[in-house]
């Protein structure tokens, strides 16, 4: 686990909520607070949608929703005259990029064996701190995925040019 202190805000946040940056993490939960608290829960809810639009959309099996598809409206709770008071949204790697890392890192461990692969994104009292994290549905002492993982976000900062610190 890191925690990485962005250095440029308005940068992260224009990468967040203008781009496409984001757009493949999966979501997991959310909140903004602005003039009220607003609570996201980034659970698909299969039955909204016809069998259909599951299938064209590439929904089925998908737990959760896309950044892409909640970007809007969180875009529509933040922007604004004001700065938010705080807000937070856990992001979890796709299964697919799961595997991808699992591969590239050579790891030991199976799909089946990560639960999920986090982002904890913190924006409070002016400060903008990403946490990552790993759950994982086996106990082992071995951290080799944490590392892994956190050298993935690393990378991505770097590429997407976004300054951080870390401890």
């Amino acid at each position: 686990m890191i925690a990485f202190q962005m250095q440029d805000i308005k940068a992260f946040m224009s990468r967040l909520l203008l781009s496409s940056a984001f757009d493949a993490f999966l979501v997991v939960e959310g909140g903004v607070t602005t003039f009220s608290s607003f609570q996201i829960d980034g659970r698909l809810r299969p039955d909204y949608y016809s069998r259909e639009e599951q299938e064209a959309s590439g929904l089925e099996g998908r737990r959760f929703a896309r950044w892409q598809e909640i970007r809007p409206f969180c875009l529509e709770l933040i922007k604004g005259k004001h700065t938010p008071l705080g807000f937070h949204f856990t992001f979890q790697l796709s299964p697919e990029n799961t595997e991808k890392l699992l591969r590239q890192s050579d790891s030991s461990f199976s799909p089946a064996d990560v639960n999920g692969l986090v982002l904890n994104i913190r924006f409070e009292n002016g400060s903008l701190t990403c946490t990552t994290g790993t759950s994982l549905n086996v106990f082992t002492l071995d951290k080799s995925l944490d590392q892994a993982w956190d050298r993935m976000v690393q990378k991505f900062f770097l590429q997407q040019n976004l300054s951080f610190t870390l401890p």
